[in-house]
């Protein structure tokens, strides 16, 4: 993939699917401190993976949720439209 598409891929359409995706990797690494220290997280090589692939199901789950939702209002939109 290029650059780009991993950059557009990346980042979410709207502020509210953001949030959820920040909340979610917040969960999964745990309440780790404030900038204000230094902070150094070991971990195996299997379980970086798993950590990654629950990362990247939440992030497609949450992108076709995102979808979905621009669909149904793109219909209700278009529902509306028309009845008017």
């Amino acid at each position: 993939m290029s650059p780009k598409t991993i950059a557009k891929l990346s980042k979410p359409e709207s502020s509210e699917v953001f949030k959820v995706m920040e909340r979610n990797v917040i969960g999964l690494l745990g309440g780790l401190p404030s900038e204000q220290f230094d902070v150094t997280v070991a971990t195996s090589r299997e379980h970086l993976g798993r950590l990654l692939v629950s990362a990247m199901m939440s992030g497609y789950f949450l992108r076709n949720a995102e979808q979905r939702l621009a669909f149904e209002r793109s219909l209700d939109s278009m529902t509306d439209t028309t009845q008017s």
